[in-house]
């Protein structure tokens, strides 16, 4: 790695931390004052809107580098997905309790200095999570240029895996929206549409698009390296999804509701596939 590449990803890294650290703790004031830090949530995706607009800047008006296709096809599906995911999750929550999780990692908290221990407990850990899973937004913006026709192949490839993923998540939560709001189907699973061939469609394309902007990452022309490390993402995102904060506690609501015992059977729980019998 040359020392211009070097410079390049330590400044953007840099930056990339500066705008998560003053985006998570703008948002821990707001839940602070309205005593709800559920109101996290809406944050997770317009942080990385906030971090792919602050890298571009930083890349084409601070270090006066003109960007690419690359870095500007990243940063339009960064902003496509974070900022449909922000409102989405912010009209779902508008009105209503704080989310039973935050509840309980508040009353996990004790004193002295609880709104320190909160910040660095609940937001500085998310604000770490994010700067990791950022990896392949900071590589992809600060990428070379584009040097031959076969580079182009990884970004077609990567773009429709993410279209894929953005349709399943886009797709699965209005579906799970239309169906909530009939009063008939209080309590009841929703089975359905794309929920028919995973019981997580949603995060099953939060996944597939990160992986898509990863795959996107490999027409870097600075170094094999670095769509390698860009790799790390979405294998972060797959497995916070999977098997942490996702999939595992809302398959424990699912639970509770009638008829999951066969859904389970029958429905694959995150990769799409049809009905088992």
């Amino acid at each position: 790695m040359d020392t211009f590449l070097f410079i390049i990803l330590l400044s953007s890294f840099l930056v990339a931390f500066a705008i998560i650290l003053v985006h998570f703790f703008i948002f821990f004031l707001i839940s602070v004052k309205k005593n709800n830090f559920g109101i996290i949530d809406i944050g997770w995706g317009l942080g990385f809107v906030f971090v792919a607009f602050g890298l571009m800047i930083w890349r084409t008006v601070f270090l006066g580098i003109n960007s690419n296709i690359l870095g500007y096809l990243t940063l339009i599906l960064v902003t496509v997905w974070g900022l449909r995911l922000s409102f989405h999750i912010g009209r779902r929550n508008h009105g209503k309790e704080e989310d039973r999780r935050y509840v309980a990692m508040r009353a996990n908290i004790k004193p002295p200095f609880l709104l320190v221990k909160s910040f660095f407990k609940i937001f500085f850990v998310q604000a770490l999570f994010m700067l990791l899973v950022s990896f392949v937004i900071i590589f992809n913006i600060s990428s070379g240029n584009i040097v031959d026709d076969s580079a182009i192949i990884w970004i077609i490839l990567g773009v429709f895996i993410w279209l894929i993923g953005y349709i399943f998540q886009a797709v699965g939560d209005q579906q799970l929206k239309e169906f909530i709001a009939i009063p008939s189907n209080k309590g009841k699973l929703m089975t359905s549409g794309l929920w028919a061939y995973t019981r997580h469609p949603n995060y099953f394309g939060e996944s597939m698009m990160w992986w898509g902007l990863a795959i996107m990452g490999f027409s870097n022309s600075f170094s094999i390296l670095l769509p390698i490390l860009g790799l790390l993402s979405p294998i972060i995102i797959t497995f916070l999804v999977r098997f942490l904060s996702g999939v595992p506690l809302l398959e424990k609501h699912m639970q509770t509701k009638p008829g999951f015992a066969e859904y389970k059977k029958t429905t694959s729980i995150f990769i799409p596939w049809f009905k088992r019998k």
